[in-house]
């Protein structure tokens, strides 16, 4: 079948940047579903996108849909007929819902009946019949929050559209969309192209832009570009550039023709925190900064422009007078705010609405340095410095520099606490109190950081679950997903050993003292919470839902024993033993589980019968000895090993020997002695749920 080449460019006003590369994406997607529906073979969906234009290439597409056999089958012919073989109605109607004669209509074998079928082949129509639909269905159902109108149409997209180009191999698709007729001619770069450009053929799309149109139409390729640019920019002047990846992305999404520059600012601003600067600079101006090799910010910005000046000095001569006033304001603010101390503005957090029913900042700051407090207390830290880091967390709030730039709370907290004078470690836990702030973050490196910050989350936890806020679904707008996460890894990965029902308690009851009613049943709804955050964990880790599984239902209330506890199932879980003896340990619980009755506490070697029972009892009286210390010491991984040894008595007790006997003593003595099998396994997890089946 012959196979052309299909160009859509949809031609606009500015797409906006931070949306750029998910409406390109989500135009691409639609697309191929719609090709894909449509039965339509291709080689490739090549995607073009800039600040004016959404634009794909499919590459090697089918002229026309295949033909298709259609078969449908009607009544038995013993249905279709009667004695003196007249059709019947059935029959007769069957013949006219497909459209012809009853003569026309077959005879074949269905599921051991003879039936009428009528079979014809249905010609697949052609693609360019097909494309202007599956074009316009992708674009209505781009992720567009708001829509736009202009001028005397009721058309509407994400903005005004001014052109269309729809080219299947050389032939132009005539239709029309947005009001737009679709034609062969685009636009090149608004400054540099003056200029309108035809298309002959789709495989001539990138070239034309690139020259004459200066337009970089490959989005990849453009952001590569950028990259280049700024990096030789930086070893012009001696510099490391830092590239925000957020950034760049924006950045390639604002031109289409990108040239970097350098300019300067005045040296007296590097007495403003640089992560002060850093905002200035990339939300206002879209700039990157520079340090030097020991990575101290140095005074000189690049920018990229859209369009190549014949007098760059101009064009940085511009940025450096806009960008100067943003860091005076910035040097402002910074001056200003260091004037009130922190601890001056944690009563002023009173006015500020942590949440309706649980109270304000203030409030939440004060419950969360007991909290912290508690904590410390709890893990060896310092009680002190863990409440006032917590009842300053949240003081920067209020000042002018976090206001224009919120992203930089807990940062500028950190500065302005080390001006007032307090100690580092309260300086430097406020920095860390929201990390990690995402999956692959770094948790806080101090103790008085990771404190505050599960204090913090934890706060947050209990407050929303006890008002009856907890994540629903897929909705959680509160984060709270993430929150108990983030106190699962610091835990963790700091070696924290918390009891985290405890803390949860201790939460609760802060909540309690302030007034807030907590349902009975919130502790344990939190706890439960939480620990399942583990499981997502894992799963990215590759550990078995099974493994995870076995600790979960013993509900260990340390997150680090409960890690401890997986570490060493899932290396038990890889032994050869460790099927045989989580099947065996899914049987004694089923045992256990049916037998009515109460099992003796302890059991009485000298009364068993059997060899096998003998060994095996035995072998548990040595093993208890051998493994409970390492067990007391958290060593699981140790004692789970060297329980794998009892593999081949437990196979031979269950081959050998008949548990639910009829003499009671027996049977009692039996039951007690693989009730301390399965105790002797649980001192860990419940591994008969590695046993599949």
């Amino acid at each position: 079948m012959s196979v052309k080449d299909f160009l859509v460019e949809v031609g606009c006003a500015e797409l906006p940047p931070k949306a750029l590369k998910g409406l390109s994406d989500a135009f691409i997607a639609g697309l191929i579903a719609g090709l894909n529906a449509a039965g339509l073979s291709y080689n490739e969906v090549k995607a073009f996108t800039s600040p004016r234009r959404l634009a794909a290439r499919v590459e090697g597409l089918v002229v026309s849909q295949a033909d298709s056999t259609i078969e449908r089958t009607g009544p038995a012919v013993s249905a279709s007929f009667d004695s003196d073989g007249r059709p019947t109605p059935a029959a007769l109607g069957f013949a006219r819902s497909c459209g012809v004669e009853l003569s026309s209509i077959e005879h074949a074998l269905k599921d051991g009946t003879q039936k009428l079928v009528f079979r014809t082949v249905r010609k697949g129509d052609e693609t360019s019949n097909l494309l202007p639909g599956i074009v316009m269905s992708s674009l209505q159902k781009l992720p567009i929050p708001r829509k736009m109108r202009w001028g005397s149409t009721r058309d509407e997209f994400v903005r005004p559209v001014y052109w269309l180009v729809m080219l299947f191999g050389e032939t132009v698709l005539d239709t029309e969309l947005f009001g737009i007729r679709s034609g062969r001619v685009t636009r090149g770069h608004r400054f540099l192209c003056e200029t309108e450009i035809t298309i002959n053929q789709p495989a001539e799309y990138e070239s034309l832009l690139l020259s004459p149109g200066f337009v970089i139409a490959d989005y990849d390729q453009r952001k590569s570009r950028v990259r280049e640019l700024i990096l030789e920019q930086g070893k012009k002047i001696g510099a490391l550039v830092h590239i925000d990846e957020d950034l760049l992305e924006e950045v390639t999404s604002m031109v289409e023709w990108p040239v970097a520059l350098t300019g300067k600012f005045d040296e007296h601003f590097l007495s403003v925190p640089p992560e002060a600067l850093v905002s200035s600079m990339k939300n206002h101006q879209k700039t990157f900064y520079v340090t030097d090799s020991k990575g101290k910010m140095l005074p000189y910005f690049i920018a990229v422009a859209n369009i190549e000046s014949t007098d760059p000095a101009q064009v940085i001569a511009g940025n450096e007078r806009v960008i100067r006033p943003r860091l005076a304001d910035a040097a402002f603010f910074f001056d200003s705010d260091r004037k009130t101390s922190l601890a001056s503005r944690l009563s002023l957090l009173g006015n500020i609405v942590f949440q309706q029913q649980l109270g304000t900042v203030e409030q939440k700051s004060r419950r969360v340095a007991e909290l912290s407090a508690y904590i410390a207390g709890a893990c060896g830290g310092d009680i002190e410095i863990s409440r006032r880091s917590a009842l300053l967390a949240k003081c920067d709030l209020l000042t002018n520099m976090v206001s224009e730039f919120p992203e930089l709370q807990g940062i500028m907290g950190s500065y302005y606490a080390r001006h007032d004078g307090e100690p580092e470690a309260v300086s430097l836990a406020i920095t860390e109190q929201y990390l990690p702030k995402f999956a692959g973050d770094a948790v806080p490196a101090s103790l008085a950081g990771a404190t505050l910050a599960v204090a913090e989350k934890i706060d947050t936890i209990c407050g929303l679950f006890a008002i009856g806020q907890p994540p629903t679904g897929s909705k959680d707008p509160f984060a709270l997903r993430r929150a108990a996460l983030g106190v699962l890894r610091i835990l963790v990965e700091k070696s924290i050993d918390l009891d985290l029902q405890s803390a949860i308690m201790e939460s609760l009851a802060l909540y309690k003292q302030q007034g807030v009613t907590v349902p009975p049943n919130t502790q344990a709804d939190v706890l439960g919470f939480m620990l399942e955050r583990f499981r997502a964990w894992y799963m990215g880790e590759g550990i078995t839902a099974e493994v995870f599984q076995s600790v979960m239902e013993l509900k260990p209330t340390r997150p680090l024993d409960f890690a401890n506890r997986v570490a060493a199932v899932n290396r038990f879980s890889q032994l050869t033993e460790s099927a045989s003896l989580s099947a065996a340990n899914k049987r004694v619980s089923n045992i256990l589980g049916k037998h009515s009755g109460v099992i003796p506490q302890t059991f009485d070697v000298g009364t068993l019968v059997e060899p096998s029972e003998k060994i095996l009892a035995e072998r548990i009286i040595q093993l208890t000895s051998e493994v409970g210390p390492l067990f007391d010491n958290a060593e699981y991984a140790l004692g789970l090993e060297k329980l794998s040894v009892l593999r081949p008595v437990v196979d031979e007790f269950f081959e050998n020997v008949l548990v639910m006997v009829e003499d009671s003593n027996l049977r009692d003595n039996r039951l007690a002695l693989l009730n301390h099998l399965r105790l002797l396994f649980l001192r860990v997890a419940d591994i008969s749920c590695l046993h599949a089946n």
